[in-house]
Order: structure tokens, then sequence, then C-alpha cells
């Protein structure tokens, strides 16, 4: 029987058109682009609950996981009347009309573009000034093993709880783990990030043998680098639930804390996470009832301003900041005594 050259699926009240939907995007197991749709609409309410509302950047593989891929910034020409966009600006300052994850049409139809990679900002496109999410990215050094972040994911669990607040963990769908909290109102994108180099100094303080916040590579060592630039405005992350452009098609999966010290992530993918949903229901749920007030880390951030720690560097695609450093790795750094 001859392949579909395209189907039409009805999501969320819209119609769809699928072209190849029997191209196959995950090598391993021979997953196709429609199986990927059949993904995400198993999982709907949660991914809803996740990337519902926020802009995305899409990044495309024509030629599924394991081809050259690209990222699409602007909506391209003939998107569809119903399609939701919004304005955004990159790090740099350049505007853009991106795709809204509006409902599960629109993942669809993104889908078919060939996105495998949806990258999320951290507030929606109805309130663009309040981040709602601070995100602790544990990013493996060289020799770190995926028991090493487990480790410090518990560490930074008991560091929030502390001073109480809630964090939900979730595979990267690669190497590491991520921490999400809920933000509550009130705050952007900048003191989001303070909040998250205030987290990592102190993790740093009180495990240096784990963790680092040296923001430069030669600096961190064998340790666990809490990365508080993934905070810095207009900074997309992977998304929640996402599945990564791998051959083995592996998502980017929230767990509950019972779940972090016996998963192996790359069991973690489209073909088996949406029975683990459909058994246990959405690990995040309690999350997006309860949103976080961080002005506890505020404090602490503020505080190592007046000890005059200053901030932490920021990448170079932003522009120099007040209480910056100097943006230069310290092995360049000019010797002051010569």
């Amino acid at each position: 029987m001859a392949a579909a050259a395209k189907i039409v699926l009805e999501l969320a009240g819209r119609q769809v058109s699928v072209s190849s939907p029997d191209k196959t995007f995950f090598s391993k197991r021979g997953e196709t682009k429609l199986d990927l749709i059949e993904y995400y609409c198993a999982i709907e309410d949660p991914l809803m609950e996740a990337i519902g509302g926020r802009p995305i950047l899409m990044e495309r593989f024509p030629d599924g996981a394991g081809g050259k891929s690209f990222f699409q910034k602007r909506v391209p020409k003939g998107a569809p009347d119903w399609l939701q966009t919004t304005i955004v600006a990159t790090p740099n300052g350049t505007t853009s009309n991106a795709m809204v994850a509006a409902d599960i049409a629109h993942v669809a139809w993104a889908v078919n573009m060939g996105c495998l990679g949806f990258h999320g900002w951290p507030h929606t496109a109805a309130e663009p000034h309040f981040t709602d999410e601070l995100r602790i990215d544990l990013d493996p050094s060289k020799g770190i093993e995926l028991d090493d972040i487990k480790r410090v994911a518990f560490q930074v669990r008991e560091v929030l709880a502390d001073v109480g607040i809630d964090a939900y963990p979730k595979t990267s769908g690669s190497r590491g783990l991520h921490l999400f909290v809920n933000v509550r109102p009130g705050w952007d994108s900048y003191w989001v990030r303070a909040a998250a180099v205030a987290l990592a100094r102190e993790m740093e303080r009180r495990f240096p043998d784990t963790v680092t916040a040296k923001w430069w590579k030669e600096e961190r060592g064998q340790r666990v680098f809490i990365d508080f630039n993934q905070n810095a405005p207009h900074k997309t992350v992977f998304a929640t639930w996402s599945a990564r452009a791998r051959v083995g098609a592996q998502v980017s999966c929230p767990l509950s804390w019972t779940d972090v010290e016996s998963v192996d992530p790359d069991e973690l993918t489209i073909a088996t996470v949406p029975a683990r949903v459909a058994e246990n229901g959405n690990p995040w749920a309690q999350m997006y009832t309860s949103p976080q007030d961080i002005s506890p880390l505020l404090e602490w951030y503020h505080r190592d301003l007046d000890a005059g720690l200053g901030d932490a560097p920021w990448p170079p695609v932003y522009p120099k900041m007040p209480h910056e450093p100097p943006r230069v790795a310290p092995s360049r750094a000019k010797d002051p005594d010569r």
C-alpha cells in the first residue's frame, strides 16, 4: 500500500493538514511524524499545562532526528489563519512573530513543519512582563555521572525547602536534570535570573565539592554547574514534555521526587511516556496550583551584592549589565600587577 501523501486531523476544533505522515522521524524504532503527533495528543492535558499560551521557538529537522536542523524564529508565510502568534525578542534585541502554543492543533502544525524541538519562553504571550518559571539547570561537567546529578537535585530541593520553595524535577531528555519552580506573578526575567544566581552561589557555599556556580568552564572542575543564565531575559529552554531530536525519541519528562532515584532518562520516550501518564497522572499537577514566592532568594542576592560579590557573568549576546564583573575568562584576564 502506498504511503499517504497527506491526511487532515481534527484537533481542538481545527483542521490540521499533515503531509507525509508516514515519514520516519526517529530511526531507532521507526516512529513517524504521525506517531509524534499522536504522542502529543495522548498527553494533551499535561502538555498544555506546561506550554499552553507560551511563545515557542521552533527547531526544525526536515529529515528527522539525526539530520540537519535550523531554528525558525518567525512563523513562515502560508501558516493557517487560525495560528496564533506574538511578538518576542531574542537576547540581541531582534524581534519576531513566534508561534504561541495555544492548543494541540498548534503543536501538531509545528510537528508537520518538522519541529522536533520546542523551545519555550519563560512567560505566556498574555503576560510577557511576568516570568512564571525559575529554571534550575543541573549541567554536568566532564566526568559527572547521572547519579551525581541526582544527588545534587535532592540537595537543591532541601535548600529551597529551607526557605519555603517547592521545586519539581524533570529529565532534560539528554544527560541532565532540570528543576522548575512555578513563580508567583510580580517578577520579570531579570529578577528571576537574580534568584537563580543567588541559589547557585548558596549551593556552592554549602556543597563546594559537588556544586559550582562558576560561569567559566575552566573554573568548574568535576562538579555540577547550576546554569543560572538559563533564566536570562528572552532565553528559551527546551520545553517540558517535548521530544528530543534523538533517534530514540527521548522526552524531557516531568518526574515525581520518588521517581528521581530510579529513573533511566533514556527509557522515557514517546513510546513509553503516554502509558506512564495514563497510569500515574501528571507529576507536576500540584505545581501549577501553588505558585512560589522567590523573595527569599532575592534577599540572598542583595546580601551578596552588599558583601561586594556583584552579579555573575552574562552570556556574550547580552549587553554589559550593572554589577557585572569583566566578561572574560580568568585565564585570559590581564594581570593587574603587570
